[in-house]
């Protein structure tokens, strides 16, 4: 595995059940101050091969990514199962 791609998956698994971190933040966690469309890359490429809590990542305005029909009603079931509050249309309040 790339090193950035292990930091980012460091990153990832890092972020705690209840909260929230953007892809932004992941990217810079990792020491990758522009990339937050890799972050997007290893989720997509990674995510269920490496078992990562992909769910818990989201834009840095706080909204989730997916659109509606492809991924975010999952998404908000996931964050609300672990007691993040969100909103219908995929806006997350607090945890983060």
């Amino acid at each position: 595995m790339i090193e950035s791609t292990r930091r980012i998956v460091e990153a990832i698994r890092a972020v705690p059940p209840g909260k929230v971190c953007s892809y932004r933040d992941i990217a810079l966690t990792a020491g990758l101050s522009n990339g937050a469309r890799q972050v997007v890359r290893v989720l997509h490429s990674m995510g269920r091969t490496e078992n990562l809590p992909w769910h818990r990542i989201i834009k840095v305005d706080g909204r989730i990514a997916l659109p509606a029909g492809n991924g975010r009603e999952l998404q908000i079931a996931l964050l609300r199962a672990e007691g993040v509050t969100v909103s219908d249309a995929g806006q997350v309040v607090g945890s983060r």
